[in-house]
């Protein structure tokens, strides 16, 4: 716990991504590896039940570095690791990285608060408004915190084998963690808060400098813990899945671990929406402003409607049959709006606008690749409207400007085509997996951005470096450079990897539904 939560979770990301390289690493992975959920034959509270349980100091020692249960004193002294099983020891240790990263992250909270938001200067500089929309209700945050860490250290002190801290989430994600959800939608508004202060206000600027130099902050910038709350949401629910990796099937402790995991991850989705909503929604006037309708005008704005993928494309003069080289311009300029229900087709005109000659609803476009046609076709695919703004079915002959730009079109086009390696209606046991080693930020819609040790499915790669996955835990997809990975090569992890998945989402039924084809395959 002398670790800030920044330094704990890249710790514990790191550890994790090394665990995984070993296990890929081996021929034959042992049956006792970390993932492997064989239940465990002895019921550990029974064993300590009629004994006085020592007292675990490590929450109120902040100079303690333990970060394994099985290290701390009064463990080892105990003689209980002699009597449990494996398996049980590695869910002691999962359980008790839930409440030890817990401390740590109300650790940096704390510090948030008391380090930079109650800084008597930095008062004076902020406006009340600014400071409000900057810290927003991380006081609510923190205090949630609180109360759910003394709850959680409450269990662990009942007796040195922990009974369960799934009921303790569940309990505490249904009553308080709404307060994640108020802090998180208000990410957009925040970023551009600070970016305008930190340009508007040179006193500002300096001061979160010289702040961020204190030695309380280990080298660690202000928006690194501005954005803590939203990442702890989002590890909490991997914490509590990892757990449920690790409990005896159908035990009440699997029961607990399946609810917990059901409501944070209504409290996680509700945190993405609320940011994407924000965003979303400025993004549409925006689009709207741009575009004039050559044809019966189409309503862009709807609440219901998101941009999916824009860009520029060459459609192919002349009939689709004519592919040959004899007018002076192959190819002309085009550019795609594509919306989540809706293709809008233009051409850009002077003073950044887009004349739209065309439209049709999304799930009545249809893509087909050309066969190698040469260097003139490279990369070209056709784009079919089987029902246009004219009512009439039309067909356009697209070049893009890369292999992996013509799939991401492709996919983002028409996405329940076939992939290279997974049709998204009849998918395989073993499907190609990657880690991330590195994270990445998402730079366009269709980009998926990734944590450190998530896992993918692969669904689709390019020649020129760029991977189309679908991460294990929330089954979101998109594209991300393939240098931000390294593949799973035994099949064994593979195998392993997606059995926990199956697992983690077995309490909802339309999950089960949409993995559990790949077990009938």
């Amino acid at each position: 716990l002398g670790l800030l939560y920044q330094e704990y979770r890249d710790k514990s990301t790191r550890q994790e991504i090394e665990t995984r390289r070993l296990q890929d690493s081996q021929t034959e992975p042992e049956e006792s590896s970390p993932s492997e959920e064989t239940p465990s034959e002895a019921e550990p509270t029974s064993t300590t039940e009629n004994k006085a349980p020592p007292q675990i100091s490590l929450l109120r020692n902040s100079n303690s570095r333990f970060n394994l249960w099985q290290d701390l004193p009064e463990i080892r002294s105990s003689g209980v690791l002699s009597i449990l099983q494996p398996d049980e020891i590695k869910l002691q240790e999962a359980m008790f990285e839930l409440v030890t990263s817990e401390a740590s992250y109300y650790k940096s909270l704390n510090l948030l608060v008391s380090h930079f938001m109650e800084n008597d200067r930095l008062k004076k500089i902020l406006h009340q408004s600014e400071a409000h929309i900057l810290f927003s209700n991380v006081l609510d945050v923190m205090a949630v915190s609180e109360r759910f860490l003394l709850d959680l250290e409450q269990r662990v002190e009942e007796n040195i084998v922990i009974s369960d801290v799934c009921d303790i989430v569940y309990q505490h994600t249904v009553n308080h963690f709404a307060v994640y959800i108020t802090y998180v939608s208000n990410q957009t508004y925040q970023e551009r808060a600070y970016k305008q202060l930190l340009q508007d206000k040179p006193a500002f600027r300096e001061l979160i400098s010289q702040l961020e130099l204190d030695p309380k902050c280990k080298g660690l910038s202000f928006s690194s813990f501005l954005i803590l709350p939203f990442q702890r949401i989002t590890r909490l629910k991997l914490l509590v899945q990892n757990i449920l990796k690790k409990v005896e099937e159908k035990s009440d402790r699997e029961t607990t671990a399946l609810d917990a995991h059901k409501e944070l991850e209504t409290v996680v989705k509700a945190c993405n929406e609320g940011v994407r909503k924000m965003s979303r929604t400025e993004q549409m006037i925006s689009i709207q402003k741009k575009l004039e309708f050559k044809i019966k005008s189409v309503p862009i704005i709807s609440h219901s409607r998101w941009l999916l993928k824009q860009g520029e494309l060459q459609q192919m003069n002349g009939p689709k049959t004519s592919r040959t080289l004899r007018t002076k311009k192959l190819f002309r300029e085009i550019y795609l709006f594509l919306f989540n229900d809706l293709l809008v087709i233009c051409r850009q005109i002077p003073g950044d606008k887009y004349q739209v000659f065309d439209s049709a609803p999304r799930g009545l476009l249809r893509v087909e690749e050309l066969e190698d046609q040469g260097q003139s076709l490279a990369n070209v695919f056709i784009l079919r409207l089987l029902e246009n703004a004219d009512d009439r079915e039309a067909s356009y002959m697209l070049k893009a400007s890369s292999q992996s730009e013509m799939k991401r079109w492709m996919i983002s086009l028409a996405p329940n085509r076939r992939t290279k390696f997974v049709s998204f209606t009849s998918r395989l046991v073993d499907c190609p997996q990657i880690q991330c080693v590195h994270p990445y930020v998402a730079q366009q819609p269709d980009e998926l951005s990734l944590e450190l040790a998530d896992v993918l499915n692969i669904l689709d790669k390019t020649d020129d470096g760029w991977i189309f996955g679908e991460r294990l835990h929330d089954q979101e997809r998109g594209w991300f450079p393939s240098s931000m990975g390294e593949e799973i090569l035994n099949p064994k992890i593979r195998a392993q990897n997606l059995k926990e998945c199956f697992r983690v989402h077995k309490s909802d039924d339309s999950q089960r539904r949409k993995l559990g084809s790949r077990n009938r395959q």
